[in-house]
């Protein structure tokens, strides 16, 4: 094709009389500039990359978004990518895993900062859980590889399962959640660690603590009786849906001023697909209604079993 072929414009387009060619023009400052698009200009702002020991990058999104809390978020999660995780220490020790406090903040906006709570599941050098046959069975693991380690108690399947029951815990915290029970809003996951909501309670003189397990509380009769109806109301929305606690006592449930927090679901049973099932279900009627008991309320843990099976079926 020749010039003469090109298609010929009538009117070219029309440049400002102040428009240059020069490739060294100059630049006008942040100050000046005019009529450019308010979403093409931004702030650059370095961060320190040392960082001190018991301090690590944000974690957030280096995991997948399966990984991290279910939407909507809450207002108070961090997602900044220059944010710092500070371990702040130990919170509570146990058997199987360990939880300690994290503070999330970014260093260029602290005010924005969130302390969590860090579950984090023992190696393998630690026991392993506690008749954890009896709640895993009817649970499938995706390798037979991985499934067979786990019943010889080899080192790695002893890897594994730390692994299957942080994984157990976080698919129970975010589907408890989206029930709209009362548990911590689980944060994100990540290996073995599990990062959740800390429930606090707040002292008259603005201090903040960690909220008492409700074995710890001595409510008065009706916080008692409104404690109690609470927990009936989650164990019912729990069964209808199939599921089991199997682990609830006043020791697993926090006590965060007039509402009741569940915590601790690594366990968590299938109504139906586990055989015991039932039989867990049993057992946390019982121990709810004992220890009420105990602190002055008349409740029977048949009666209660009763009402659960009512909305069972």
């Amino acid at each position: 094709m020749s010039h003469d072929d090109l298609p010929h414009h009538s009117q070219l387009p029309a440049f400002p009389d102040d428009f240059s060619t020069d490739a060294h023009r100059s630049v006008p400052s942040p100050d000046g500039l005019g009529d450019v698009d308010d979403r093409f200009v931004f702030e650059f702002r370095a961060y320190d990359d040392d960082l001190e020991d018991g301090r690590r990058w944000s974690t957030w999104l280096s995991v997948e978004p399966l990984s991290r809390g279910p939407e909507p978020l809450p207002d108070w999660v961090v997602t900044s990518q220059g944010a710092i995780d500070t371990e702040l220490g130990v919170l509570k020790t146990g058997k199987e895993a360990d939880v300690h406090l994290v503070e999330r903040a970014d260093p260029l906006d602290p005010d924005a900062g969130v302390v969590m709570a860090a579950k984090r599941y023992r190696s393998p050098e630690h026991r392993s859980f506690h008749r954890a046959a009896s709640y895993t069975e009817g649970r499938s693991m995706k390798r037979s590889r991985d499934e067979r380690a786990v019943k010889r108690k080899s080192t790695f399947g002893r890897q594994v399962a730390a692994g299957e029951w942080a994984v157990s815990e976080w698919g129970a915290l975010v589907r408890f959640w989206n029930l709209g029970l009362p548990v911590p809003y689980p944060v994100q996951i990540d290996g073995t660690e599990i990062l959740m909501e800390w429930i606090t309670v707040v002292d008259e003189d603005g201090t903040v603590r960690t909220a008492p397990r409700l074995a710890q509380t001595r409510p008065s009769p009706e916080l008692l009786a409104s404690y109690f109806e609470q927990l009936t109301d989650a164990l019912a929305t729990m069964v209808q849906n199939g599921l089991v606690h199997g682990d609830l006592s006043a020791y697993n449930i926090l006590a965060a001023g007039e509402r009741l927090v569940i915590i601790d679901l690594p366990q968590i049973v299938d109504l139906v697909g586990n055989l015991n099932g039932m039989a867990f279900l049993e057992r946390d009627c019982a121990n709810i209604c004992g220890w009420f008991r105990s602190r002055g309320l008349d409740v029977d843990e048949h009666e209660l079993f009763a009402e659960l099976m009512a909305h069972a079926f």
